[in-house]
């Protein structure tokens, strides 16, 4: 075993089979002390998948080096191929739910429409799925759709609709009789043998046709049905097949279409923030959305968008055989060509898997992502109606900063001057990882003469936690600078001398994006990847923006009113007025002499339509 291979002392049976590992493809399962199954995994070689786990030059993840520290025991299933190893691993994560691999969570349980495996078919909705060689089609996340389809088939096709375990020697037994249906046309009466097996399948098989979409065929199918018996002067029958075929019309008609090539393909998109995602997959038969499906993914953090369509897609397909010419993702598959070789192998045909970046297909999997982000936005708003819910992005940076409760309210400062003058302040407040704008605060720094933004941070500081004090109101969970050492210590002496030294409170310097803590002159070493980093750099940059907002304001009013100042009789409040009358100093200019007595007098307009005369001719 190489030299670059890390174990701890205590994982003597991983460091043995370690030594042994096949050069093959198969699944591996990494076990903690307890016998507990943490990960599963694929790989094409085993012996070097496996091994870099404990490779000592492997890139610095937090999550996988929690993983491997708990890894007590290892085992290892050899497939003949990496197809077989990827149908392994999907049902070993869907059964064991391993705590490091990313799980898909269906908080539903959906319903099917099934066609039975008997020798006259049944067709009726079930929530159990058993694979007896029945047809599944579904799962329908929207009632209404399934019960729409089974009323479509229902109307179209004469399906029995009994319970009756009818075949060959029931028949000649006569053991059944026909029911209501047989005599209102809606059943052809297979209970009595009036119908034979091989007409019925063949109807089934349309039956499954329209269920799956592909409507066109059986269309056709019923149009010529209908015009040969027209010609052979049944029209009686021909008018039965005409209602079936006006029904199947309408069904059609409430698909949305979204393709107008009829194209058949599956679109797959994620959403992801923090430690939670969405996967919706949307169904396309004939150009025509029939369905969409979506999981919730959690163990997400640092996975790649590709990983977790990798995830879904196995998940997906091991329940569905269903499967169309084309897939569109919204990213690409690090094992692309295994699912490829594996849903082709499925599909018993080509199929095309594409990641399309414009055009109509790429406008398709935006619209399916749009849907993956609006379900996650839908699933933290109904955690936080429960009360407890903090969001995955709070907790990060409360385990990055050592913090002794989840920073929930976060308030920030940033100094804006452009060299020393007009130097002002903002404050913005973020709970629970978002903006709160209506307790944002601007501050004119009143103390300090020229460019000092350390002072300027002290006089903010002080003035914003003195108010609070005096209004005996709560303090925030953390103070945060947008700076260095040296903003953060000017705030933390004021902190002190405040006696408010508990409020945690940090600065985030932006070149480097470093973030300091008091009492230490070396930066916390916090993850590049972290959504903890990630929302700190998301307060410092809406701090800073509104600072220079307010900074533009301003500077632009005192330059404005330094312009108006230059006339005679104009001062302060009169250029005040006249800026909140006119809204500007071209308004100004261009008022008539009427508009502007109206607002500083007779005497005053005349001298301000003189001023702005006299320096047009100059």
């Amino acid at each position: 075993m190489g030299q670059d291979i890390e174990l701890s002392p205590g994982n003597l049976t991983v460091r043995e089979k370690l030594v042994s590992l096949p050069s093959k493809p198969g699944v591996y399962q990494f076990k903690s002390a307890d016998g507990k199954i943490v990960y599963v995994g694929k790989a094409q070689n085993l012996r070097s998948r496996v091994r870099q786990y404990f490779r000592k030059s492997r890139a610095s993840d937090p999550r996988m080096e929690v993983m491997v520290s708990r890894i007590a025991d290892l085992e290892l299933i050899v497939t003949d191929s990496e197809v077989e190893a990827l149908i392994l691993e999907a049902n070993l994560i869907k059964k064991h739910k391993p705590r490091y691999n990313v799980i898909l969570k269906d908080d539903k349980s959906y319903p099917f429409i099934v066609i039975t495996n008997e020798p006259f078919p049944r067709v009726f909705v079930t929530r159990r799925v058993v694979r007896d060689g029945s047809r599944y089609f579904g799962p329908y996340t929207d009632v209404k759709t399934m019960r729409s389809a089974l009323k479509t088939v229902r109307d179209i096709f004469m399906i029995r609709s009994c319970n009756y375990d009818i075949h060959d020697e029931t028949i000649a037994k006569k053991k059944f009789k026909v029911c209501l249906d047989y005599h209102i046309k809606k059943c052809e009466g297979p209970c009595e043998g009036l119908v034979s097996q091989q007409r019925y399948n063949d109807m089934i098989d349309q039956v499954a046709q329209v269920l799956k979409g592909k409507t066109g065929p059986v269309k056709r199918s019923l149009q010529a049905e209908m015009e040969q018996l027209s010609d052979g002067l049944r029209f009686e029958d021909a008018a039965r097949i005409r209602d079936r075929l006006q029904a199947l019309e309408v069904y059609d008609e409430k698909q949305k279409v979204v393709d107008e090539r009829q194209a058949d393909r599956d679109i797959f998109a994620v959403a992801a923030r923090g430690d939670d995602a969405c996967g919706v997959i949307f169904k396309v038969r004939e150009g025509k959305v029939l369905g969409s499906r979506h999981f919730y993914l959690n163990h997400v953090e640092g996975k790649e968008e590709g990983a977790l369509l990798e995830a879904i897609l196995e998940r997906y397909y091991l329940d569905h055989d269903d499967v169309p010419a084309e897939i569109l993702l919204s990213a690409g598959l690090e094992s692309r060509s295994v699912i490829h070789d594996w849903l082709t192998q499925k599909k018993k045909s080509a199929v095309s898997i594409e990641i399309p970046k414009i055009g109509d297909r790429a406008k398709l999997v935006a619209m399916v992502r749009s849907n993956a982000k609006f379900l996650l936005e839908e699933l933290e708003i109904q955690r936080m109606k429960r009360g407890d819910f903090v969001p995955h992005g709070v907790q990060a940076l409360q385990r990055d900063l050592r913090l002794p409760a989840p920073p929930r309210r976060i308030e920030c400062f940033d100094i804006s001057n452009i060299q020393g003058s007009d130097t002002v302040a903002s404050m913005v407040v973020f709970v629970d990882g978002k903006p709160r704008k209506s307790e944002y605060r601007k501050f004119r720094i009143r103390s300090v003469e020229g460019p000092d933004d350390f002072a300027s941070m002290k006089e903010v500081v002080e003035r914003r936690y003195q108010r609070l004090k005096d209004e005996q109101a709560g303090m925030p969970d953390l103070i945060m600078v947008d700076g260095g050492k040296g903003q953060l210590t000017s705030a933390v002496q004021v902190l002190g001398r405040l006696e408010l030294e508990h409020v945690p409170a940090i600065g985030l310097a932006k070149r480097l994006e470093e973030v300091f803590v008091p009492g230490s002159s070396e930066p916390l070493s916090i993850p590049k990847t972290s959504s903890g980093l990630r929302l700190l750099q998301l307060v410092r940059n809406e701090a800073h923006r509104f600072a220079v907002s307010f900074h533009r304001v301003v500077r632009s009013k005192r330059i404005l009113q330094t312009e108006l100042d230059l006339i005679k009789g104009v001062g302060k409040v009169r250029a005040r007025e006249l800026l909140e009358a006119f809204g500007s100093v071209q308004g100004i200019k261009f008022a008539t002499e009427e508009q502007l007595g109206d607002v500083v007098g007779e005497k005053v307009a005349r001298t301000i339509k003189e001023h702005f005369r006299t320096e047009s001719e100059n």
